[in-house]
C-alpha cells in the first residue's frame, strides 16, 4: 500500500456519517465496521506528511507574527476546520489572541485580551493539562473556564493543545468547529500536538534569531558609535593641537570655525567675541561652505535676551527657526559659548569670551557626540585665548620694562653727562682762577661758575619735580591771575636772550581778557619751559610767538566751561612721526639741537605733567616749517 496504492487514494470515498461517535473517556477511537481501514491509513499519512511541511515552512519563518498566523492557516486547511486560533500567555497572569484564521470572523480578533481572572484560571489549567479533546460541548464534563472559551468562540468542538517553551508555557492552539460536532480522529490529536512543538520551536528559533538581530543591530551601533566617537576624537585632538600650538588669538579661533566645519561636515561655523561693557557680540571669525557670510555683523544682546542670557550663563542650545532666515533660509542651529569653568578661572574678570555658531541643514538634530565635541572645542577655544591675551600683555609688559630699562640707561647716561658737565667746567674754572693774572679774567671764570651752578641746580630741580610728580598729587593754590599785568614779568628774562640770538619774540595778549584762577608758580614754570625750549631750538634770525585767547561753550560745543588758551609757536621743524614722543622723559629730538645746547629731555615731559595737575591739556603740532604747543586751561 505504501508503494503503490497511495495513488489511489482519490478514488477512495469516505463515509464519514457511518462512523461511531468517539467516546473521550475511552482515550481511542471506535470505528465503524464499514469504514476503511485503508483509508484511515492513507488519511493518515497524509495528515502527518502536511504537518511535516508546515513544520519545513515554519522553520524557514524567523519573524513570531509569521509563524503564527502560518500555522492557524495551516492547521485549519490541514484539519479542514471551522476556525484555528492561537492564545498567548502574557506573564503568566493574562492571555492574548495572537493569530487566528476562520471560516468567517466579523473582524479580527487578533490582540484581543481575555478577562483577566478567565485567564488566570485557564493558565493554571494548561498547566496541568496539556490536551483536551472535545466532541461535542454539550456533552461531557469540562472546566468551567474551557467551556466558557469555547462558548465565547461559538465553537461546537475543538481540539485544544498546550505549545511548551523550553522554560514555560508559551500558549495554547484550538481547532475548533461551529457549524457541527465532530468526532477528532487519535491521528489528528496527534498531528496538532506535533504542531504544536513545531511553533514552540519556530518560536524558539525566531526569539534568539531576534535576540541575535538585535545583538548584531547593538554590535553595529556601538562599532559605528566607536568609530564616530574615534572620528570626533581626531577632530578634537587636531583642533586642540592647532588652537594649543598658537599663542595668536586670531589663528586659533579661526581654525576652531574650519576645523568644526570641514569635521561635522557643516553648511558653516562662525564664533563671535564679546563686549559686555557695551553689550554686543560681534562675529569676528568664519567658515562657510553653503551659507551666506555673516562676518563683521554686529548683535546688540539686549535685543535677544532668550538667546545670550543662555549663553552668558554657560548653557549651550540648538534649534531650528520657526520663519526662515532671509538669507539662509531654514536651518539647524548649534550655539555653544566659549565659557571659562569659573572654578577654574584664576581670578579672571570675564567667563564667557564669546561663542560659537554651527549651522546645518534644517532637518538635522545635533547628537550628544556632536554636542560634547563642540563643547570641548569651545573649552579649548576660551583656554587658548586667555593664555593668548596673557602672553600679549605679558609681551607688552616686556617691551614696557625694556623701554623702561632703555630709558632708564639713557636716564642714567643723560643725567651722568649732564651732571659731569658742570662739574667739569667748575673744576676748570677753579684751576684758572688760581692762576689768572687779571682781573677780568677772574671775572669770566666766575660768570662760568656761575653759570654752570645754575644749570646743575636746574636739572636736579627737574628730577626731583618730575619724581614728585609722579609719585603724588601736589596741592594746588589758585590765585587770581590779571595776565595783562603778570605776563611781562615772566617774557621779561626770554627778551634778552633773543636779542643775544638775534631772534624774534612777539606776545600777544588781548586787552579783554578774563581773570584767570590758576596756581601762579606752576602757570609760570609752564610758560617759561615752553619759552626756553622755543628759544632753544630756533635757528637764529627765526620768530617765537607768544598768544594768548579765551573760548566759551556758545563759541565751541563740545566745551563745558571756558577755557584760556596759551599758544607758544616758533620756527622750526620737528617730523611728524617724532611729535608723539616729544613728552616722553629723556626723549630730544634727533638733529634738532645743531647748536649744541644741551638738555635732559626733561623739560616738555614735565610741562606735561605740571598741565594734568591744573586739569588741562597740552597738544604739539608742526607743519610748514612751524611748531606750535598749545595749552587749553581752565578759566
Amino acid at each position: 500500500m505504501m508503494n503503490g496504492e497511495i495513488e489511489d487514494i482519490t478514488t477512495v470515498q469516505m463515509n464519514l456519517s457511518a462512523m461511531q461517535p468517539y467516546q473521550p473517556n475511552q482515550g481511542s477511537y471506535q470505528p465503524n465496521e464499514n469504514y476503511s481501514a485503508y483509508y484511515q491509513v492513507v488519511e493518515e499519512l497524509q495528515c502527518y506528511r502536511g504537518v511535516g511541511a508546515i513544520a519545513q515552512r515554519l522553520r524557514q519563518s524567523l519573524d513570531h507574527e509569521a509563524i503564527l498566523s502560518q500555522t492557524v492557516e495551516a492547521v485549519r486547511h490541514l484539519l479542514t476546520l471551522d476556525g484555528a486560533v492561537i492564545y498567548e500567555f502574557l506573564d503568566g497572569e493574562s492571555m492574548m489572541i495572537a493569530a487566528e484564521s476562520a471560516l468567517s470572523i466579523a473582524g479580527s480578533r487578533t490582540g484581543f485580551m481575555l478577562d483577566a481572572e478567565m485567564a488566570q484560571n485557564l493558565i493554571a489549567t494548561f498547566g496541568q493539562i496539556s490536551l483536551f479533546i472535545i466532541d461535542d460541548l454539550s456533552q461531557g464534563s469540562y472546566p468551567s473556564e474551557i467551556h466558557d472559551l469555547l462558548t465565547k468562540q461559538s465553537a461546537k468542538s475543538a481540539l485544544i493543545t498546550l505549545i511548551q517553551g523550553e522554560e514555560d508555557l508559551w500558549g495554547v492552539i484550538c481547532a475548533y468547529q461551529t457549524e457541527q460536532n465532530r468526532h477528532w480522529k487519535t491521528f489528528e490529536a496527534e498531528a496538532l500536538q506535533q504542531l504544536a512543538k513545531e511553533v514552540a520551536i519556530a518560536l524558539q528559533q525566531a526569539t534568539l534569531y531576534q535576540e541575535a538581530k538585535s545583538l548584531h543591530d547593538q554590535i553595529n551601533q556601538q562599532t559605528a558609535e566607536l568609530k564616530r566617537a574615534l572620528a570626533f576624537e581626531s577632530v578634537l585632538k587636531r583642533i586642540t593641537d592647532k588652537v594649543r600650538d598658537s599663542l595668536d588669538e586670531n589663528q586659533i579661533l579661526q581654525a576652531a570655525v574650519e576645523e568644526l566645519t570641514l569635521g561635522l561636515n557643516l553648511g558653516g561655523c562662525n564664533a563671535s567675541l564679546y563686549d559686555l561693557s557695551e553689550g554686543t557680540s560681534t562675529i569676528r571669525y568664519e567658515y562657510i561652505h553653503s551659507i551666506p557670510t555673516y562676518r563683521g555683523r554686529v548683535a546688540q544682546m539686549a535685543n535677544s535676551p532668550e538667546i545670550y542670557c543662555q549663553l552668558q550663563a554657560g548653557h549651550y542650545f540648538q534649534f531650528c527657526s520657526l520663519l526662515p532666515n532671509p538669507d539662509r533660509g531654514r536651518v539647524a542651529t548649534l550655539a555653544c559659548p566659549i565659557f571659562v569653568d569659573p572654578q577654574s578661572a584664576q581670578g579672571m574678570e570675564e567667563t564667557v569670551l564669546g561663542d560659537l555658531w554651527l549651522i546645518h541643514h534644517e532637518n538635522h538634530i545635533f547628537n550628544e557626540f556632536e554636542i560634547r565635541l563642540v563643547e570641548q572645542v569651545a573649552s579649548q577655544c576660551a583656554i587658548a585665548i586667555r593664555q593668548a591675551r596673557l602672553y600679549q600683555a605679558s609681551q607688552v609688559q616686556v617691551q614696557e620694562l625694556e623701554k623702561l630699562n632703555r630709558l632708564k640707561d639713557e636716564f642714567l647716561s643723560t643725567v651722568s653727562h649732564e651732571l659731569r658737565t658742570p662739574i667739569a667746567n667748575f673744576k676748570v674754572a677753579i684751576k684758572m682762577l688760581r692762576v689768572c693774572p687779571s682781573e677780568e679774567k677772574r671775572q669770566m671764570y666766575l660768570d662760568i661758575l656761575d653759570k654752570e651752578s645754575i644749570r646743575e641746580a636746574e636739572l636736579i630741580n627737574d628730577l626731583l619735580d618730575l619724581q614728585r610728580l609722579e609719585a603724588t598729587s601736589c596741592p594746588i593754590d589758585r590765585q587770581p591771575i590779571h595776565l595783562q599785568e603778570w605776563l611781562p614779568n615772566i617774557i621779561q628774562p626770554f627778551q634778552t636772550r633773543v636779542q643775544h640770538r638775534k631772534q624774534s619774540l612777539q606776545v600777544d595778549c588781548p586787552e579783554d581778557l578774563p581773570i584767570l584762577y590758576s596756581d601762579v608758580i606752576i602757570l609760570q614754570r609752564i610758560l617759561a619751559e615752553l619759552l626756553n625750549n622755543a628759544c632753544k631750538y630756533t635757528a637764529p634770525g627765526g620768530q617765537i610767538t607768544l598768544s594768548i585767547g579765551y573760548r566759551t561753550p556758545a563759541e565751541d560745543a563740545m566745551l563745558s566751561a571756558p577755557i584760556a588758551i596759551f599758544t607758544v609757536c616758533n620756527q622750526a621743524d620737528i617730523p611728524k612721526e617724532e611729535l608723539p614722543k616729544l613728552f616722553d622723559k629723556f626723549y630730544r629730538c634727533p638733529n634738532a639741537d645743531p647748536w649744541s645746547q644741551g638738555g635732559t629731555g626733561l623739560g616738555l615731559a614735565l610741562v606735561q605733567k605740571l598741565v594734568g595737575q591744573l586739569m588741562g591739556a597740552i597738544a604739539v603740532e608742526s607743519k610748514e616749517g612751524w611748531t606750535r604747543f598749545t595749552v587749553h586751561h581752565p578759566i
